[in-house]
């Protein structure tokens, strides 16, 4: 059997210096420097995609901007999805809401709404949307997921050695 058809994926995350992805209350990520913020935006430039979990998606707002208008793929085990977000009132690339549990969905006025495994809607991104190389922006269940399914190409890792979460309440 032949390797899965799936776009070239590069993935960033943010980790403090005791190794948490994010504070306990799961604050947004502003913890980390104008340098950082600005090397995010050139990981995002040559993508044709943008994916992000709905947990950091709705902890961060993310609208993923990027000048090339990406496609903006949010992914969600039960598809619970904010219609008042941000992401649908900024200007951007087309939206593409994935759902990978049985959760049901109501439409949301300018997403694309999937009902996909996570190797489903890599496949179908290449498939019918031509897109040739994705980067993923977090959260840590979907990094994890992308792992496991050994399909991540390119990792990129932010220390914050200025931060510290602690506790075993925040994520890792």
């Amino acid at each position: 059997m032949g390797a899965m058809e799936r776009p070239w994926i590069s993935t960033n995350l943010a980790i403090s210096a005791d190794g948490k992805i994010s504070s306990a209350d799961k604050r947004p990520s502003g913890w980390t420097s104008a340098a950082d913020h600005a090397r995010l935006k050139e990981l995002r430039l040559g993508a044709q995609a943008l994916m992000v979990g709905r947990g950091t998606w709705m902890a961060d707002r993310m609208t993923m901007t990027s000048p090339e208008n990406p496609l903006r793929c949010v992914v969600s085990g039960s598809g619970k999805f904010d219609p008042g977000h941000p992401i649908f009132q900024t200007p951007g690339g087309p939206i593409h809401l994935l759902v990978t549990g049985s959760g049901e969905v109501d439409p949301i006025h300018g997403a694309t709404i999937h009902h996909l495994s996570l190797g489903g809607f890599l496949q179908a991104l290449v498939r019918d949307h031509g897109v040739e190389r994705l980067h993923c922006e977090g959260g840590g269940s979907l990094i994890r997921s992308l792992a496991e399914m050994d399909v991540i190409d390119e990792f990129h890792l932010t220390w914050a050695g200025h931060t510290l979460f602690g506790g075993k309440e925040a994520p890792t």
